[in-house]
């Protein structure tokens, strides 16, 4: 049983990650045929993280009044069916409607999953669990691709995905027998507290850790979606292996989590989290040199995105440990939406500057978030060294 429902889990988890690059994938097909600007995408895209951020916040109650079974099936089935919308949709205004609800499933399975994960399974398994999503994530662009080489037009990569989400949505309600046997043999465990925002930022140390997770998010998805221009732009690399290395980023943070989930039980979360933090900065440095040969910049991506790998799922493992289990359901909802604050406001952001000053800034940018993460996992360590010495 406990095999089967951790597989469940890593299932839902592909199915998490299937979605989030279709867009981007598919965007410049789509805003052609759609007759909208290219910037069009960044709208649907912050419709999208707003109703992640709503649901974020809205899991712990969500996962107390129906249970993390529920949660994660319901919020399957809803991804299926914002698929299928997009599927038939055939003008910009309806993605936008089919956006909200899967705003609403993505945030909401993301932050019972991940708290679920962190009470009851190890480090190593949440890193698989993220290497799970990076899985669903990889896939989608390959199947976008392919609707898109052969003339099936993009409607089809999203309805091709959608029959995907739909089969691992049916398989989760399947499931659901499994989780209430999980529930029972773990009865007696500590009741999540209904706590509000308010209350949970006076706890010691959460700004810190929410700091932390919305530097983290906005250095992942500003070093996803402007690395290409960066090469292309400042260093002058041709825009095929700008491309191809910028994907590499994605890859590596993949590959770095399965790897991870080796030795985190190891070393714990707290040595992982300030390794990938600082291997971000070595990556950063090596962007940033100047030096003509554009090598050690284009493998200073990869390095970033091995840096990223262990940092986002180490930091979700520990939030039980550093802030007690009957606080983790609100807080990991809470670390969410802090998360995808910074992954939807922080890349546009950059945008502007390369705008108005130079892409070249872009490991400036992406060193300045870094600097973030080390100021406030510090100061996190050093209130949660305090409060085990009081």
């Amino acid at each position: 049983m406990y095999s089967l429902l951790l597989a469940v889990i890593y299932l839902a988890f592909i199915s998490l990650g299937l979605p989030d690059s279709l867009l981007g994938s598919g965007w410049p097909v789509m805003q052609g045929v759609l007759e909208v600007p290219v910037s069009y995408a960044g709208i649907i895209s912050m419709i999208i993280c707003g109703g992640t951020i709503v649901s974020s916040l809205s899991s712990n109650f969500l996962t107390q009044k129906l249970n993390t079974g529920l949660v994660t099936a319901f919020s399957a089935a809803l991804s299926a069916l914002s698929l299928f919308g997009f599927s038939v949709a055939d003008s910009f205004w309806e993605l936008c409607f089919w956006a909200v609800p899967y705003g609403l499933s993505a945030g909401a399975i993301d932050a019972a999953m991940n708290n679920y994960v962190a009470i009851h399974y190890s480090s190593k398994t949440m890193s698989w669990l993220h290497a799970s999503w990076g899985v669903g994530v990889t896939i989608s662009p390959y199947i976008m691709g392919f609707c898109l080489s052969h003339q099936y037009g993009w409607n089809m990569g999203y309805r091709s995905v959608f029959f995907i989400q739909l089969l691992l949505a049916c398989m989760t309600f399947l499931a659901l027998p499994l989780w209430d046997k999980r529930n029972k043999a773990t009865e007696g465990e500590k009741t999540p507290k209904q706590v509000t925002l308010k209350s949970v930022l006076k706890i010691s140390g959460v700004p810190y850790i929410l700091l932390a997770f919305f530097g983290f998010c906005a250095l992942e998805s500003t070093a996803g979606l402007w690395a290409s221009s960066y090469m292309v732009g400042a260093r002058s690399v041709d825009p095929e292996t700008a491309a191809r290395f910028a994907a590499l980023f994605y890859l590596g943070e993949t590959a770095g989590r399965f790897l991870n989930g080796f030795v985190a039980d190891r070393y714990g979360d707290k040595t992982m989290i300030q390794v990938g933090i600082w291997t971000m900065l070595v990556g950063v440095v090596m962007i940033l040199l100047p030096i003509s040969d554009n090598t050690v910049a284009l493998a200073g991506l990869i390095v970033v995105g091995l840096g990223a790998a262990p940092v986002y799922p180490c930091i979700i493992h520990a939030t039980p440990l550093n802030f007690g289990e009957e606080n983790s359901q609100a807080l990991v909802g809470i670390q969410m939406a802090s998360a995808y604050v910074g992954s939807t406001f922080m890349p546009p952001l950059f945008g502007i500057l390369a705008q108005y000053l130079h892409i070249g800034w872009y490991p400036v940018y992406l060193g300045a978030l870094v600097l973030l993460m080390l100021m406030s996992t510090g100061c996190l360590n050093r209130c949660l060294e305090q409060n085990g010495e009081e």
